[in-house]
């Protein structure tokens, strides 16, 4: 397996190995990530304990600058995180594009950062001068990060986790930050509309919500709500970057939906993930569409 895995600088967190791709048909159950110092091996199906073993042992030996390795089980319930060797490490800090993010393990299902929007970020980070910009489902709020980073004058972050929110704000912290620039919304983006008009018309949108949360959030059926809100949201001439990671929905989904409920924005270009994130079937990974909003 090992065979598979390379790094690029190390310095940088990112995803060693990506086996949810389906792209290796007998390791399609595993992923790897580098969280310096941490490798997290994430598991969506039961292995064998000595080949697990085995495996965190070739790792922490192919590796020099690792001083753990710890799994995750999302194969069973509540995704627990357990240590197989080296140090019992909890907290990290890791370093993305220039930026510091704090990275949690055992504390809740995700770590803090997905690996797979990095590329979106960059793009984030290139075009955020100057910019207004609305985050929506903000989470950790990596992207507020990077464009703040990349000059921005406000960031507005909307997300229903007000715990989230708080991590978010010690992430500009962790950098930093002016924190005048940043605003942190800890309210539903289907019931708070004035709330998210009232520190707009927004240079940029960026909406990258979960496929599906129970009590929040259904894709299928709410996505068009917030395309719906583009003109009451965005400056004439302002773009929206629309993210989805549902593994059943293609990017057709979002252009359908934005011909649909708003018409007047033109499609620019779509931005891939990190190589790494190998797919057998394309349209099953991350997808990122810009668009700009371009009324008559």
């Amino acid at each position: 397996m090992l065979s598979y895995i390379s790094a690029e600088d190390l310095s940088q967190c990112q995803r060693l190995f990506h086996g949810r791709g389906h792209a290796y048909p007998e390791l399609s159950h595993i992923n790897i990530d580098w969280f310096s110092p941490v490798i997290l091996i994430t598991l969506y199906q039961e292995v064998e304990q000595p080949w697990l073993i085995d495996l965190a042992k070739q790792l922490k030996a192919k590796f020099a600058e690792c001083t753990s390795v710890q799994v995750q089980y999302r194969c069973r319930k509540l995704a627990p995180t357990e240590l197989l060797i080296g140090e019992c490490i909890e907290h990290t800090i890791v370093n993305e594009l220039e930026q510091r993010y704090n990275i949690h393990f055992g504390k809740a299902q995700n770590s803090g950062l997905f690996l797979d929007m990095r590329n979106g970020r960059e793009w984030v980070k290139e075009h955020a001068q100057d910019k207004n910009i609305l985050n929506l489902f903000s989470y950790t709020c990596p992207f507020s990060v990077v464009a703040i980073a990349g000059g921005a004058n406000k960031v507005v972050n909307i997300d229903v986790s007000k715990s989230s929110l708080s991590k978010g704000r010690e992430n500009h912290r962790l950098n930093e930050h002016p924190l005048e620039k940043v605003k942190f919304e800890g309210v539903d983006i289907f019931k708070s509309n004035s709330r998210i008009k009232k520190h707009g018309p927004y240079d940029l949108i960026i909406s990258d919500p979960p496929t599906l949360q129970f009590g929040s959030v259904n894709i299928i059926k709410d996505y068009a709500k917030i395309i719906r809100k583009i003109p009451q949201w965005l400056k004439p001439g302002g773009q929206i970057m629309l993210c989805l990671n549902s593994p059943d929905l293609t990017e057709d989904f979002l252009t359908e939906q934005v011909k649909l409920h708003c018409p007047e924005c033109q499609f620019e270009q779509q931005i891939k993930p990190p190589e790494v994130f190998k797919e057998a079937h394309q349209g099953k990974g991350l997808k990122v569409l810009i668009f700009t909003y371009l009324p008559a």
